[in-house]
C-alpha cells in the first residue's frame, strides 16, 4: 500500500509542477487579445478533437455562464457562423484534419479565428488572427516543445481545461461579475 501512495504523490506532483509551469509560459498580451475577442464578438464557436473537444467543451460552457454566446461545431442547435464571430480552435499541432478544414470553413465564411496550440508555425496557426501559445509537447516532436512526463498529449489537454477556467475567471473580474450570480445561468434541469 505504501508504494501505491508513493506513487499516487509522485504522479500528481508531476502533473501539477508541469501544468503550473506550462500555464506560467503563455503570454499574457495573448490572453489579453483572446479575452477582447471573446467580448467582441456576437458568437463563439469551439472545434477541436478528443480529449481536445473536452476541455474545449469545458471552455464553452463556463463562458456561456458569463453571458458570451458559445456553440460547439458540430452539436445539432449550431447556428449559422457569421463575420461578427469568433472560432476557437484548440489543437496541439495545429494539423488535426477537422480543425484545419473548419478553420478554413470559418476564414471562407470572414469569421476571426483564435488557435490555442503549440506549433506557431501550424496551418491553423498561420490561418488564425490569434494564436495563444501552449508549449507542450505535440504529436509532431517539434525542436521548441516542452517534453512532458505524461503520456501522449496529456499535458496540453490539461492545460487547455485550465487556461479556459483562467480565462473566465479574468473576465469575472474584468466584468465585475457576482460570482453568487452565475448560479442563475448554470444548468438547472439536472
Amino acid at each position: 500500500m505504501e508504494t501505491r501512495e508513493k506513487e499516487y504523490r509522485e504522479a500528481k506532483d508531476l502533473i501539477l509542477t508541469e501544468v503550473g509551469d506550462m500555464l506560467s509560459r503563455v503570454d499574457p498580451e495573448q490572453t489579453g487579445a483572446f479575452i477582447d475577442m471573446l467580448l467582441g464578438a456576437r458568437r463563439v464557436f469551439f472545434i477541436g478533437v478528443g480529449r481536445v473537444m473536452l476541455a474545449l467543451q469545458a471552455m464553452a460552457k463556463r463562458f456561456a455562464h458569463l453571458g458570451i454566446e458559445t456553440h460547439v461545431v458540430g452539436d445539432i442547435n449550431e447556428p449559422a457562423m457569421g463575420r461578427e464571430d469568433l472560432l476557437v480552435v484548440g489543437s496541439g499541432s495545429g494539423e488535426s484534419i477537422v480543425p484545419v478544414a473548419i478553420a478554413w470553413k470559418a476564414k471562407e465564411l470572414g469569421g476571426k479565428i483564435v488557435h490555442i496550440g503549440s506549433n506557431p508555425e501550424g496551418t491553423v496557426a498561420r490561418m488564425a488572427d490569434l494564436q495563444v501559445r501552449i508549449p507542450t509537447a505535440t504529436k509532431l516532436g517539434l525542436p521548441d516543445e516542452i517534453q512532458s512526463g505524461q503520456p501522449m498529449t496529456s499535458l496540453f489537454e490539461q492545460c487547455l481545461f485550465l487556461y479556459g477556467d483562467t480565462v473566465a475567471a479574468m473576465i469575472i473580474r474584468e466584468k465585475g461579475l457576482d460570482v453568487k450570480s452565475l448560479w442563475d445561468t448554470h444548468a438547472n434541469l439536472e
